[in-house]
């Protein structure tokens, strides 16, 4: 299996097949707008502004498994996303990211690139007092912790990282800006 063997449906309902951004950067991320990481829009939008016409793509999976953070319909999302963050990347149907109806994208992405840690700093603390009280076992599975985690794909299609949402925005940048 690879990237490329998968296809999503957009939140209008067309089909999105991976296969399509063959010889690109690839950011795929689990999104939410009622986060505390939801402010993460704005330098993802900036990343795709800055890197699209170099190879980058950016697949937004809004998912509602974190709290009930993202609300709303398809539709909802949307219209907050590009309105508050004028948003321009494909934006997937809102979907489960873990468990038996998670999609079988993230299956194959937590496959390839398991959970590393949080890393330092008040909110990677945070993150892991959160999850102490959720998943005792959550430093030794793959689970997707939280929304905004993200997966970096190079041009070959390797799943070559995974950014877990207390990762500053400026390393994500420096990563991705290193593949194209």
């Amino acid at each position: 299996m690879s990237v490329y063997d998968y296809k999503l449906t957009t939140g209008s309902g067309d089909t999105l097949d991976l296969a399509d951004f063959k010889g690109k950067v690839i950011m795929i991320v689990n999104t939410a707008t009622g986060c505390g990481f939801t402010p993460q829009y704005k330098p993802i939008e900036e990343m795709y502004e800055k890197y699209h016409d170099k190879g980058l793509e950016v697949v937004d999976i809004p998912c509602n498994q974190f709290k009930d953070q993202a609300p709303g319909t398809d539709e909802e999302i949307h219209s907050f996303c590009t309105l508050k963050y004028h948003t321009q990347f494909p934006q997937m149907k809102k979907s489960d990211v873990n468990g038996e109806n998670e999609l079988p994208l993230y299956t194959y992405l937590k496959s390839e690139q398991g959970f590393e840690g949080f890393g330092k700093g008040a909110k990677a603390v945070a993150m892991k007092a959160l999850l102490k009280t959720q998943d005792k076992d959550y430093k030794k599975n793959s689970k997707i912790k939280w929304n905004f985690t993200k997966f970096i794909v190079d041009r070959d299609g390797n799943v070559v990282k995974r950014f877990e949402p207390t990762t500053d925005m400026e390393e994500v940048d420096a990563y991705v800006a290193s593949l194209l």
